[in-house]
């Protein structure tokens, strides 16, 4: 195949055996995702046929991960990672650090070293962000206290992961690989140099995300929101995810999807998160389909057959050993039990940074190449059983409740309801912007009419286009002859424009200045505020780009403005008779 077509034929190719194998697992009762996961496996380098290009399938399910946390720092918030700190923060360093320990003693009975038992055990501790938010979704969980409480938990992992990806290449000599050829590792740094240069670069970045982001991003997507353009808006976001993603991950170190998971953290600030979050989904949708097929890509079904009963204790691990922790930890926390088996069955899975880690540790001579495959082959076989693995963990609290009624209700109540009404409190406050926001587009629909003839998303692409001015009485707010800026729109307040024919009062809701800017001539009155007033002001470059979009709001203004020149012609001619007729009467 022609290497200009590659990129082509390996989009096309998952997309196709995707999208047929998902609908055969939807058929059989079985998750989509199991259903990507096989077409991966058809499409890879170990099965016969068609044999895509796993490297270039690779990145594209990188950018399906980073659009996928960013779609997820959309609707969440910094306040809600603080409010589930204190069972995300122990919990998850509790489980690494067990789950580690695990795959250590594994190792051993292996016959493998140290430093192979320390990359096993991280691989094997931490779960997939892909995995569990595609099941938290699926149950219509992820805004549940305890769909939050395992997205901070993962959050916590994947901090963790970042600082282990560092610390690797440092340690690799002592643990029995090599140094990195890379010094951008950290290779050649003394180790306390490279743990606080890592604890730099990620608190610089924590800085950046939490202080200095929510300043410019909103900003910058209410300028672009501005130009009317869905297209460049739709970009600017895509730009805004790729671009911290990508500068996070070379700049700080940490991980795309860490960066992106805060890119969306940063852009749910603003009031246009919404509109950026459904113009990003589709596109989320389509490329975390290539995460699940990359997957498959990697995994060699010889394993089985080669090491089965390594492949066996992996994923008695994961799934049984884990969920087990993760149990415990939340029980021992005093939170309560429909939320322990919540998070067990979610994360009892492992994928993303598991395949980075284990490729780093081969890279070290850490990890030997089998170790490589059965940790492939168990995050393929986990990620096929979540679904069923959550399934069953709903079926047994179900059980546990009709069993054990008094204490399923009742065990862990009190922290559970100070964490609901700590989240309830965030969720007020988002909930108040929003009203606040549809209070404003109701009042300006009430007040104007007019805009009442566009649909909702160019209402609020007005209230991005309007500039308020304000007016004190007696000020002149616009002058006889000169140009057109701008159509006011009086939202409080009174004027009054003088005419030859007399004044004329204006009130909220009334508007002035059409004339000049449909006509391209000059001001032909005086505006004078008589109240403290308040305008709605769209600029001339505005109105002719608005107006373009919308000809039947720009016909409605033309025809107002229309009976008001005949109006005031009209008034002007009466004004004139009466003059005529004493200038007559002196004649005679």
């Amino acid at each position: 195949m022609h290497q200009e077509v590659t990129l082509i034929a390996t989009v096309a190719v998952s997309f196709v055996f995707a999208a047929v194998l998902g609908y055969v697992a939807d058929r059989l009762r079985l998750p989509p995702l199991v259903g990507y996961l096989v077409a991966g496996i058809l499409m890879g380098p170990f099965t016969p046929g068609f044999v895509a290009d796993t490297g270039l399938a690779g990145q594209l399910a990188e950018m399906g991960v980073i659009l996928l946390m960013f779609g997820v720092g959309l609707h969440f918030s910094a306040a809600d990672l603080l409010a589930v700190r204190g069972i995300a923060v122990p919990g998850a360093i509790i489980r690494i650090i067990i789950a580690t320990l695990l795959g250590i003693g594994l190792a051993k009975w292996w016959g493998w070293g140290l430093g192979a038992g320390i990359v096993f055990g991280l691989s094997l501790s931490v779960a997939s962000t892909v995995v569990l938010l595609k099941v938290l979704e699926e149950r219509n969980l992820l805004n549940s206290a305890s769909g939050r409480v395992a997205v901070g938990w993962l959050i916590v992992e994947d901090l963790a992961m970042v600082l282990a990806l560092v610390l690797l290449p440092a340690l690799a000599e002592l643990l029995g690989g090599h140094a990195a050829s890379d010094a951008a590792q950290g290779a050649g740094l003394p180790l306390s140099l490279a743990i606080a240069l890592t604890l730099l670069k990620v608190g610089a970045f924590a800085v950046m995300a939490i202080f200095v982001g929510p300043k410019i991003v909103p900003w910058l997507l209410t300028l672009v929101a501005r130009t009317g353009s869905r297209e460049l808006f739709t970009l600017t976001v895509l730009a805004i995810a790729l671009g911290i993603a990508f500068g996070s991950a070379e700049i700080f170190g940490v991980s795309f999807a860490l960066g992106a998971f805060f890119a969306g953290v940063v852009m749910s600030e603003s009031n246009l998160s919404h509109r950026a979050a459904a113009d990003s989904l589709p596109l989320q949708n389509a490329f975390s389909v290539l995460f699940f097929v990359s997957v498959g890509m990697l995994f060699d079904p010889s394993i089985l057959a080669r090491q089965p009963m390594a492949v066996i204790s992996a994923l008695t691990l994961i799934i049984v050993g884990k969920a087990i922790i993760s149990f415990l930890i939340v029980i021992l926390l005093r939170y309560p039990i429909g939320m322990a088996l919540t998070v067990a069955g979610g994360l009892a899975q492992i994928g993303e940074f598991s395949f980075i880690l284990a490729g780093l540790g081969v890279s070290l001579g850490l990890l030997p190449t089998d170790g490589q495959d059965v940790i492939l082959a168990s995050a393929i076989i986990s990620i096929t059983l979540n679904p069923l693995v959550c399934a069953g963990a709903e079926a047994l609290h179900t059980y546990v409740h009709a069993r054990w009624p008094v204490l399923s209700n009742h065990y862990g109540r009190r922290r559970h309801e100070a964490l609901g009404r700590e989240l309830e409190k965030i969720r007020a406050l988002t909930e108040a912007r929003e009203r606040q926001h549809q209070l404003e587009m109701q009042q300006l629909i009430e007040t104007f009419p007019l805009f009442a003839k566009v649909d909702e998303h160019s209402q609020e692409e007005l209230l991005l286009l309007f500039r308020p001015k304000s007016a004190l009485p007696g000020e002149r707010v616009m002058r006889k002859g000169d140009r057109g800026d701008g159509m006011y729109f009086l939202s409080s307040g009174a004027v009054e424009v003088r005419l030859p024919g007399g004044a004329v009062r204006l009130e909220p809701g009334a508007f002035f200045g059409e004339m000049a800017l449909l006509s391209g001539g000059r001001r032909t009155a005086d505006v004078i505020a008589i109240d403290f007033c308040q305008f709605l002001v769209l600029e001339r470059r505005d109105f002719n780009m608005f107006t373009a979009r919308h000809p039947a709001l720009r016909a409605a203004v033309t025809e107002m403005a229309r009976e008001r020149s005949q109006m005031n012609a009209l008034n002007a001619k009466r004004e004139e008779q009466p003059d005529q007729r004493e200038v007559s009467a002196e004649g005679q």
